[in-house]
């Protein structure tokens, strides 16, 4: 056997072989990794809003009765634009029991007072609505709090996508720069992270409105706000 080998290792055919380079190892492409940034800057023009009235008396039924009055005069108010409160909503009346301790040097004994309270809630799609139905609301004396997360863009998902394109778009357009500055092209996307966030602060000229606070007089800016991390190979 080992004459054999010794003997094909001295063929002409085999020697040749042997003496060819060997082929190198083909080299990795090369890549970049960046950041893309992209941002949509709008006015919300919706908001969701909700309100409550509340009442207490001793009699559970004295207490409902005043509940129901506000809300007969509260839907009379609204009449002219209730078509305009998408997603309306007008549950129940609530009830529910509380204990009144009388404070110290009071001789009175211990009570139990009825609480009733109704809440309504809804959206409004035009934002020209909103001191109106807040005025209203005042006046019968509801309970609302209005922050800037009741405030949204009724195509906010659209506005999003907007930004993510924009972040993508960035991404190329460095990608194609340091290319350039290498000679080179920016090929194929290899991998592609996308985040996006939303929602800067709302400026009002009151932080949080109430029932003890005046009409709202401006709904300011928000951004969205996307990242995309790119991975492009250079050709």
């Amino acid at each position: 056997m080992t004459r054999s080998i010794a003997r094909l290792i001295g063929t002409p055919a085999l020697a040749a072989l042997m003496a060819l380079p060997m082929a190198p190892a083909l080299a990795a492409p090369a890549e970049v990794s960046l950041t893309g940034e992209g941002k949509v800057r709008y006015v919300p023009d919706s908001a969701r809003l909700s309100f409550t009235v509340t009442a207490e008396h001793e009699d559970s039924d004295r207490a409902i009765s005043e509940v129901r009055a506000v809300m007969e005069h509260w839907r009379e108010s609204i009449t002219d634009i209730r078509d305009q409160l998408v997603d309306y909503s007008d549950a129940s009346t609530h009830l529910y029991q509380r204990q009144h301790h009388p404070r110290n040097g009071e001789s009175e004994e211990p009570r139990t007072i009825a609480v009733a309270s109704q809440t309504v809630s809804f959206e409004i799609h035009d934002l020209t609505l909103l001191n109106p139905v807040l005025t209203r609301a005042q006046g019968l004396g509801m309970n609302y709090n209005l922050g800037q997360h009741q405030f949204f863009h009724s195509n906010e998902e659209q506005l999003q996508q907007d930004a993510l394109a924009k972040a993508i778009s960035n991404a190329r357009d460095r990608c194609q720069f340091a290319a350039e500055q290498l000679g080179m092209d920016c090929g194929e996307v290899k991998s592609l992270n996308l985040r996006s966030s939303g929602g800067g602060p709302i400026m009002m000229r009151m932080q949080e409105a109430s029932a003890t606070a005046d009409t709202v007089s401006e709904v300011g800016p928000r951004d969205i706000n996307a990242t995309v991390q790119a991975t492009f190979t250079m050709e």
